[in-house]
């Protein structure tokens, strides 16, 4: 196969962008709402909206994450440590560190899945 084969099989390699997260996921009362926004190479992002005591129960995720409030304030439990996560504010979790979310008040939250 020639270099000029290769680049024909070839993905294209392209840039994902995203202006604005925020409007892409609603507060739903008394729920907890996900969606999907990107997958890309080595990640997967994943906006969750939570109205005001709404929860993720203790689980764990099958590869690391980060976690990045975007709007409101919740209650991030992992590894026996408590955090207020607020807009501004980034946490990492570990492959399979068991871990719950609490919202405080209505709140936006991305959650990025690295794949290894």
């Amino acid at each position: 196969m020639t270099d000029e084969n290769a680049t024909k099989n070839a993905d294209p390699m392209v840039m994902e962008f995203i202006d604005d997260l925020n409007p892409l996921v609603e507060v739903q009362p008394e729920a907890t709402v996900s969606r999907t926004v990107m997958q890309v190479e080595g990640a997967n992002v994943v906006l969750f909206s939570f109205d005001k005591g709404q929860e993720l129960s203790e689980h764990t995720a099958a590869m690391p994450v980060l976690v990045q409030c975007l709007e409101g304030h919740l209650k991030v439990t992992g590894g026996g440590k408590t955090v207020d996560l607020v807009p501004g504010g980034i946490l990492h979790f570990p492959t399979r560190l068991p871990h719950a979310v609490y919202a405080e008040e209505a709140s936006k939250m991305m959650l990025i899945m690295m794949r290894h």
